[in-house]
């Protein structure tokens, strides 16, 4: 055969072949949706052009053969929450179990997975903020859609949801402090933004403020009143406003207050006084002000003093006196004071003071006289009101007159009698009867001695009976005892010399 017929045969042969064979399928490769925002579920579908139903499909990416993380479900390739690691080119192409060929790889299809947008959350003014302020949240999303409606979380959970970006508290406390985030929500895609970083609002107590009264109330009519108020603060620049009673009067310095930033003075303290008062700070940065603080004033009377005397006035010479001075107060801390006129009295030879009380030991004329005691405590400066005045007599004990009988010369042997008259009212006297001069000794009715109440009978005077004799009366009420009478010197003599000698 020559070459041109055999050219011819080739020719015929490679159109035989072309007849009964067809090119290998390509499959159609879709992406719903193409640009997706990470969370998103991506479907891409594989479809052969082939009267055959029994392809297996084989998925890669940029590639490499895709992971177990997706959803495969004959031919269609299911992303269910899309990262953007799922970003890529993606190809598919079909196998035909028990046959050696498969289709040819679908042209590439570019996945873009873009991230939600992410709000950011400020807060104003900053954390920390006090209580009472005003805070306001703002959530921005870096977005060119407009429609978002705002969720707001705290703690984790659902406090409010709205179309303003904007969360307002309009007097925090503190159980608004936690963590807050936000994050946007609309009909259109994307469906949402991420949520913001969480925002820890802090709320603090604005500072405390203490008020102090100097001195402790209640105060005295008169005394002299400083209020202080402290702020617990590091900062120095507060102004302190001053307020008094229900009605909340702001207090200047005045004839009755005088104001020295942190002190409120009142000067000589009246019972128009009483009543609340309390003081806060304010200044120009924040904390504009602190907590207010208040106390109750109570102004109250000087104690009334009542001096009392034992035993009653008129005292009798000699006698104990007790002058005890009573103060109306609650108060224990006093200090006494003691006058008789003007003159204040101390411990002395003839007063004992101790403390509410001042004794006079043993009475004398010269102790008539007004006496009057008044209070002070230490740290005060008023005392309590002074005691009405009490006037103290001192009377001299009833006068004892002795007499003897008879009055001629007293012989051995006579009978003699002595008398007791005592200047006095009352007659229920007991008499002493006293011989001897100073070794005294009292007589009882004896032998030589008849004792009969103002009457003491000597029977037969013997010179023996020469001696000094004396007498005073005593008596269970007061006076209690006369004074002493004179020693009367009885001579006794065995011839009719006598005499009687009167001694002072």
């Amino acid at each position: 055969m020559g070459s041109s017929a055999l050219s011819l045969t080739l020719l015929l042969m490679s159109l035989i072949l072309a007849g009964l064979t067809q090119d290998l399928p390509r499959p159609t490769l879709t992406v719903t949706p193409d640009s997706v925002f990470t969370g998103e579920r991506v479907s891409l579908k594989c479809v052969i052009n082939s009267d055959h139903s029994d392809w297996r499909y084989e998925w890669n990416k940029d590639s490499t053969e895709v992971s177990e993380r997706y959803t495969v479900n004959t031919n269609t390739l299911t992303i269910e929450r899309s990262e953007t690691s799922d970003a890529g080119r993606y190809t598919c192409k079909g196998h035909i179990d028990r046959r050696s060929v498969s289709s040819q790889s679908s042209f590439a299809v570019s996945l873009s997975v873009k991230d939600l947008p992410r709000p950011t959350l400020t807060v104003t003014p900053d954390s920390p903020v006090f209580t009472g302020e005003r805070v306001s949240l703002k959530c921005e999303i870096n977005s060119d859609h407009s429609d978002w409606r705002y969720e707001w979380n705290k703690d984790r959970t659902k406090v409010s949801e709205s179309y303003r970006n904007t969360l307002t508290i309009e007097r925090s406390k503190t159980s608004d402090a936690g963590l807050y985030t936000c994050k946007g929500q609309r009909n259109g895609r994307p469906n949402s933004s991420q949520s913001s970083s969480a925002v820890s609002l802090s709320v603090k107590d604005l500072p405390t403020s203490t008020l102090t009264v100097t001195p402790d109330s209640p105060v005295f009519t008169g005394e002299r009143v400083s209020l202080k108020c402290v702020i617990n603060s590091d900062h120095s620049d507060w102004r302190y406003d001053w307020y008094k009673g229900r009605d909340s009067v702001m207090l200047q310095t005045s004839e009755r207050y005088t104001v020295n930033r942190d002190t409120l003075t009142i000067r000589g303290a009246t019972e128009s006084d009483q009543g609340q008062f309390w003081c806060r700070g304010q200044r120009d940065g924040r904390p504009y002000s602190s907590q207010s603080s208040s106390v109750s004033l109570r102004v109250t009377a000087l104690p009334r003093t009542t001096l009392t005397v034992t035993p009653d006035s008129p005292v009798f010479t000699g006698e104990r006196v007790i002058l005890k001075c009573v103060i109306n107060s609650d108060h224990s801390d006093w200090r006494y004071e003691w006058y008789k006129g003007s003159v204040m009295l101390q411990t002395s030879e003839r007063y004992t003071v101790n403390r509410d009380t001042l004794t006079i030991r043993g009475a004398t004329a010269s102790d008539q006289g007004q006496f009057w005691c008044r209070g002070h405590r230490d740290g005060r400066s008023v005392s309590s009101q002074s005691s009405s005045a009490v006037s103290l007599t001192v009377k001299d004990l009833p006068r004892s007159t002795l007499t003897v009988t008879p009055d001629s010369p007293v012989f051995t042997g006579e009978t003699v009698n002595l008398t007791c008259v005592i200047n006095s009212n009352h007659s229920d006297w007991r008499y002493e009867w006293y011989k001897g001069g100073n070794n005294s000794v009292m007589l009882q009715t004896s032998e030589r001695y008849t004792i009969d109440r103002d009457t003491l009978n000597i029977r037969g005077a013997t010179e023996s009976d020469q001696d000094q004799f004396w007498c005073r009366g005593q008596r269970d009420e007061r006076p209690n005892s006369s004074q002493e009478s004179e020693r009367i010197n009885l001579s006794v003599n065995g011839n009719r010399n006598w005499e009687v000698q009167i001694w002072a």
